[in-house]
């Protein structure tokens, strides 16, 4: 028996992953994890979570936009999700005289509840396996070097030709996708119902759905009540239709139970998502490249526009309104790539992909598989070769593709010039308008041009110190030789003479256009050489692309081979999959320990009327000064509102459901401690945490605070 534990012992020291690692796929559920679920606490069977033939935990949750997950609380198609997964609608139906991001907005009946248009939630309605489907079309396909096999659009082609035209006219908004993983070496088929007639019913002010913004983001502990609702409406069939004041609230397979239950360190958690990007497999290599070039490229430059940005947001209300979606969109990938570079340098993953590649190349000689080690090298290789390449693509992409706003003005004017050429009238008459049509996008309402000359200056400065002059885009070589390197004196004669550097500009050309000031448009000339450039760069950097997707699934496949399939799960890639763990605190460094829940107590702490980001609600304060608890207090009398649980968790995890043993929702997950962020490279299991909002916190808040108590008569409560 001894020698069998100590065999047993090894076995499971030998495999890849941590008990709480990874994002799993749930047809291979059973298979895969399941025991250890049950072992940890789980109450359920596998089918309750994930069923392809009758109704289960899965139906309940959604994929909210493009980037968020959701879940349905209710058999009324009622949505919830994270505040800032709600942002950029909450943003849009906000202005100076209805200020939702401020003051927050709660529907106080149907009728009041707000449309969006172009925000859709997708659910899923099957999931098949496709590989042996898949790699057989591939068979045909004769060219070494082909990338089709990861190709979206070849992959969905299959897609719609394994199902039928027929299938898909016969069944209104569902679409199917095909989706690669583990590098190409499986395929699943996803068959989705997508809906896009969703409406804001609530959501709270940003001193609550934001509290503690930026300097808080990622990091715990957290006192952020960072959650919004959202209702699905459906035609009469219960179909996806586009929006009408005919359709009805949707009637789900499934909605979550709310558990009033609470949590307690160690227990058991679960959570369901559509996780966006990690890195598991990548080599020490690739993580040095991520490191070195990647982040370090966003950490620089994104602080240089933050500070710009926010200095602006500060002086004008409209400009913080404006611009606090984009900033807070560039905060979040900043302090992800810092707390990215932490965990590779403090727990050296540079040295840990270093043994799973010695420990395939051995494997290899063993199994006689050369075919590993070879892609190892031709990995190496390529990503030493494309290292200048690859800075160049980071800069330019950071730096001015993403950085400056006036890049994206509108540049495909030939039909306009070949009209004023050709002193056609009615041609010119024509194409100003649709130029008018396509300046209106740009120059919108959440654009201001005074922010993006600052911007401009300050990132172009950077930029030209950090690039050679022969290596910028054709337009800023002349920094130099007409300029004297003056990028002030460049910029404001961007903004001054350009027909895009104002409203006033933009209307004087319109009523007198003339081809030649087209031509010499010295913002249009630099958004051309910038897309010139990028054309350059990722022609470049393709003649590396089929070699490197080739190796890394030759690799991966080894490591498939090599520790068995079973006990890995493939990277993310915005397909459903469910984590699990338990509920626990950590010990960020020494001689500190932090505790798994957070209260309104910390709220009330952190409070400072003097920073934005700190505002308490008086009438937050005011329920908590008379301990205006009602059903929501935990038994010390404070009021529950964020927890950390060990789940694996990435962006897209945004908004995914928490659950507990029994499958009721206990939480929402809406962020990683900063330690944990480098867990999309390699799990850290002292320090990985998912930052979630209490579920009882979210209730107090609409029954308590906003007096939409009339919301949770349609939810199902367990108390």
């Amino acid at each position: 028996m001894k020698k069998v534990f100590i065999l047993l012992m090894a076995t499971l020291l030998s495999l890849p992953s941590w008990a709480e690692e990874g994002m799993w796929l749930l047809p291979l559920l059973k298979q895969q994890k399941f025991s250890e679920m049950k072992a940890m606490g789980l109450k359920l069977e596998d089918y309750d979570i994930y069923s392809p033939d009758s109704a289960s935990l899965k139906d309940a949750v959604v994929q909210f936009g493009r980037g968020c997950t959701g879940e349905i609380i209710s058999s009324e198609g009622l949505v919830i999700t994270n505040h800032h997964c709600g942002y950029g609608q909450i943003q849009a139906h906000s202005s100076l005289e209805n200020d939702y991001l401020t003051d927050g907005f709660w529907a106080m009946n149907r009728n009041e509840e707000l449309p969006n248009p172009g925000l859709t939630v997708t659910f899923i309605d099957k999931i098949d396996d496709v590989t042996a489907y898949v790699k057989k079309d591939l068979e045909s396909d004769t060219d070494p070097n082909s990338m089709k096999f990861l190709s979206p659009r070849y992959l969905n082609g299959l897609a719609k030709e394994k199902v039928g035209k027929e299938f898909l006219d016969s069944n209104p908004g569902t679409e199917v996708e095909i989706k690669a993983f583990f590098g190409g070496n499986k395929y699943y088929m996803f068959t989705k119902k997508i809906f896009s007639d969703i409406r804001l019913v609530g959501a709270p002010p940003s001193s609550v759905g934001k509290f503690g913004a930026d300097t808080d983001n990622w990091m715990w502990p957290r006192h952020t009540g960072d959650f919004s609702l959202f209702r699905i409406y459906a035609d009469a069939n219960g179909n996806p239709a586009a929006y009408s004041p005919t359709n009805q609230p949707l009637r789900p397979k499934r909605h979550l139970k709310i558990s009033m239950q609470g949590v307690e360190a160690n227990d058991y958690a679960m959570i369901m998502g559509f996780p966006g990007t990690t890195n598991k497999y990548y080599t020490s290599w690739e993580v040095a490249e991520r490191r070195d070039i990647d982040n370090t490229v966003r950490i620089n430059i994104r602080n240089i526009r933050q500070e710009v940005m926010l200095d602006e947001m500060l002086k004008d209300p409209k400009v913080r309104i404006q611009y606090s979606s984009k900033y807070a969109g560039s905060t979040n990938a900043y302090k992800n790539a810092i707390g990215c570079n932490w965990a590779i340098n403090m727990r050296n993953f540079e040295a840990e992909k270093k043994k799973d590649q010695d420990k395939l190349h051995a494997w290899s000689l063993k199994s006689c598989e050369p075919n590993n080690t070879e892609a190892m090298e031709t990995i190496e290789l390529i990503v030493a070769e494309r290292k200048p390449l690859r800075f160049r693509s980071w800069m330019l992409d950071e730096a001015l593709l993403r950085g400056i706003e006036f890049i994206k003005v509108p540049t495909a004017l030939d039909s306009l010039k070949q009209a004023l050429s050709n002193k056609d009238k009615v041609a010119i008459e024509t194409e100003l308008k649709k130029l008018t049509v396509a300046y209106a996008r740009f120059a919108n309402k959440d654009y201001a041009p005074q922010v993006d000359r600052k911007i401009a200056k300050a990132l172009l400065k950077e930029y030209t110190r950090l690039i050679p002059v022969d290596q910028l885009p054709a337009a800023l070589q002349q920094l130099s030789s007409k300029w004297d390197n003056d990028v002030d004196a460049y910029v404001d004669n961007l903004f001054e003479t350009s027909i895009y550097g104002s409203v006033e500009n933009f209307e004087r050309f319109v009523r007198k256009p003339k081809l030649k000031v087209l031509e010499s448009d010295p913002m249009i000339q630099l958004a051309l050489s910038v897309q010139a450039e990028r054309k350059n760069l990722t022609a470049a950097l393709a003649d590396f692309t089929a070699g490197y997707a080739i190796a890394h699934r030759t690799y991966i496949n080894g490591l498939m081979d090599m520790y068995g399939e079973n006990t890995l799960f493939p990277d993310a890639n915005l397909s459903l999959r469910i984590s699990y763990g338990t509920v626990n605190g950590y010990k960020p460094r020494d001689a500190v320990n932090y505790e798994h829940q957070t209260t309104l107590k910390g709220v009330i702490e952190k409070e400072d009327s003097t920073n934005w980001e700190f505002v308490v609600a008086p009438k937050l304060k005011a329920l908590y000064n008379a301990k205006d608890f009602g059903r929501y207090a935990l038994p010390n009398g404070e009021v529950p509102v964020a927890f950390a649980a060990t789940t694996h968790t990435t962006g897209g995890n945004s908004g995914s459901p928490v659950m507990n043993a029994d499958g009721a929702l206990i939480g929402i997950n809406f962020d990683r401690n900063w330690e944990g962020v480098g867990g999309d490279i390699e799990y850290l299991p002292e320090y990985q945490r998912s930052i979630i909002v209490d579920i009882r916190y979210v209730m107090f808040i609409i029954d308590k605070y906003a007096g939409a108590g009339y919301l949770l008569d349609e939810m199902e409560i367990v108390e």
